[in-house]
């Protein structure tokens, strides 16, 4: 079993960008906790960030052929990218939406998700921990 790990714009600055909204954790911090659990469970965890929108489609085309789940937080791209929609739609394959913060708690311009309706859930404000409850939904939806 594969999952991928996809980080969309400034998330490479977790842990020195805005922590009293990210927190202190890291982006390596976060990927080795993933890989950490994917050990745990005999996953294989492949993680990849990048700040550019066409280099995330790529990536998410490129799963279509041996990516079992996706855990995807695309940053700002969240509202504002109908290109990372319908890449979403277009990959048939379990897409979870994850963002450290409450974005529903957040600026009226960040409460508005274009992926979200085209991902199987989200999972957001709880940190770091997103990510680990994603990895888990992702378990739950690859092995029922």
């Amino acid at each position: 079993m594969k999952i991928l790990i996809l980080h969309g714009p400034n998330l490479n600055l977790l842990g020195e960008r805005e922590p009293g909204i990210y927190g202190n954790v890291s982006l390596d911090e976060i990927d080795r906790r993933l890989k950490s659990l994917g050990a745990q469970h005999d996953v294989v965890v492949e993680c990849h960030q990048s700040n550019h929108e066409g280099e995330l489609i790529d990536l998410l085309h490129a799963a279509r052929i041996d990516t079992d789940a996706i855990l995807f937080n695309p940053g700002g791209y969240t509202h504002t990218s109908v290109a990372l929609r319908d890449a979403v739609t277009a990959i048939k394959i379990p897409v979870i939406e994850v963002h450290l913060s409450n974005i529903y708690g957040r600026e009226a311009f960040r409460q508005t998700s274009l992926l979200a309706p085209v991902c199987v859930g989200s999972i957001s404000g709880f940190g770091m921990r997103s990510y680990e409850l994603a990895f888990s939904a992702a378990l739950m939806l690859t092995q029922a």
